[in-house]
């Protein structure tokens, strides 16, 4: 069973067709859109300010979703994906957005719509992602402009299949109703 918390009286809030995953940690001032989905050994921790997530955002295996106590809330667009093991803090992600498998974007960095930021890579702190752009390496640089086939090909691609991933999920769904 999920642990799904409240921290000082708030509580986590899911949109329509939300998959939880049976050992991901939900705690605080969290709001997620429809369609969204927490893999297993996710942390969205809310605790120290809040976390918006959109619609069709993926948070996938062993990734943590956290913020800066009073300073840094973390905002997730829609149509996002969050890689396995990756690492978002007290940021904001626009939509259509690949984050990378063990990537880490750090306080005040913004990652502008239609981006990808590479497996591994390092954002630091107040970096602003390009609209369009892929970002690789550590610190995480411009590598490329991010073409309509990729964006089409890996950023949607991504998002929809997570979304029939976790239709398979359905008579474990823990996720609380909105």
């Amino acid at each position: 069973m999920a642990t799904i918390l409240p921290v000082l009286d708030k509580h986590p809030q899911f949109g329509q067709n939300c998959f939880v995953a049976p050992n991901a940690t939900i705690v605080g001032d969290v709001i997620m859109g429809d369609n969204c989905s927490v893999w297993f050994n996710a942390v969205v921790r809310g605790d120290v300010h809040y976390i918006k997530i959109g619609n069709k955002v993926n948070i996938q295996d062993g990734a943590v979703i956290h913020c800066t106590y009073e300073k840094h809330p973390t905002n997730i667009g829609n149509n996002v994906s969050i890689g396995h093991n990756a690492l978002v803090h007290g940021c904001t992600i626009h939509d259509n957005v690949l984050v990378g498998m063990g990537s880490i974007v750090m306080d005040r960095c913004i990652v502008n719509s239609n981006s990808i930021i590479a497996a591994g890579s390092v954002v630091l702190e107040g970096t602003v992602v390009e609209a369009g752009s892929i970002y690789a390496g550590v610190p995480a640089k411009k590598i490329k402009d991010a073409s309509q086939e990729i964006i089409h090909g890996e950023i949607n691609r991504i998002t929809n299949n997570y979304v029939k991933y976790a239709s398979w999920f359905e008579s474990c769904n823990e996720a609380p109703s909105k």
